[in-house]
């Protein structure tokens, strides 16, 4: 029996969100660094988006459950951590849906460029520690919005 080509893997993949930002896939957040087929087991890469990442095993579990849902009975699910999972790996498309989402999309400065709410730029962190380990809470001084900025790694 013909297994679906690693393309439509791919697209399946892409409808799985992330368990704590739902507006992006864990394919939009480059989590899923690679699928490939060895002989009749379909094999999935994931890299976290730090190694002791708390969603890593809901992701694991939604990855395997939309799969299986589509039919694959052999599947591995594995971790890599090398390299680094890296914001650089998050698609221009998704940081546009984050931002209209209410979180601030990772800048090379380092922080926001703008608040995602009102756009404007006058914002000031808060806290390094946001709604999850790998955003800050910042604040915007001209519509007082708190919002998540999403960390640059």
């Amino acid at each position: 029996m013909a297994h679906p080509s690693t393309d439509t893997v791919w697209d399946w993949l892409r409808a799985v969100p992330d368990p704590e930002i739902p507006v992006i896939s864990v394919v939009d957040l480059g989590i899923v660094r690679d699928v490939a087929w060895e002989g009749e087991e379909l094999k999935v890469a994931i890299t976290p988006t730090y190694s002791g990442c708390p969603a890593t095993s809901v992701i694991r579990f939604d990855i395997e459950t939309a799969l299986r849902d589509k039919g694959i009975e052999k599947l591995r699910v594995e971790q890599r951590l090398s390299p680094a999972w890296t914001t650089d790996w998050i698609n221009e498309d998704a940081k546009a849906r984050l931002e209209a989402y209410g979180i601030a999309p990772p800048t090379p400065a380092g922080g926001p460029e703008k608040c995602p709410r009102c756009g404007s730029p006058e914002v000031e962190r808060i806290s390094q520690f946001g709604s999850t380990p790998c955003k800050a809470q910042w604040r915007c001084r001209d519509c007082l919005e708190p919002f998540d900025y999403f960390k640059c790694i």
